[in-house]
């Protein structure tokens, strides 16, 4: 069993920036693939961003390429997004979901784990 625990969500106004954390429980966190979706008000879950066991590899979807960017330390069980150059619709509740087997996905059928989420509001 893995524990998920988002943090680092908060008002900001478009162009800002934020950083998001997800501190994860258990020993085995280097193992797991990670991943970052969000969901707006009246909106699906979507894919953001994902990155594989080791750190060597990530993807993102294309409304945020180039303004965010994953990361993991896996010495602190913690993955990060930076987000830069926010705008208004990236407004969403943000969640990271661990992945125990397999690579890097940007499915969200793919993950086993899911955090409560973090409320992510940027304003024009």
């Amino acid at each position: 069993q893995v524990q998920l625990v988002e943090s680092g969500g908060g008002l900001v106004q478009a162009g800002g920036s934020l950083r998001l954390s997800c501190a994860a429980s258990g020993r085995t966190f280097s193992r797991y693939a990670m991943g970052w979706f969000r969901q707006a008000p009246g909106k699906e879950r979507e894919f953001v961003a994902t990155i594989s066991s080791s750190g060597g590899s990530a993807l993102y979807a294309d409304s945020v390429k180039g303004r965010f960017t994953i990361s993991r330390d896996n010495a602190k069980n913690t993955v990060y997004l930076q987000m830069n150059s926010l705008k208004v619709e990236d407004t969403a509740v943000y969640y990271c979901a661990a992945r125990p087997f397999g690579g890097a996905s940007p499915l969200s059928s793919d993950y086993t784990y899911w955090g409560q989420g973090t409320q992510v509001t940027v304003s024009s």
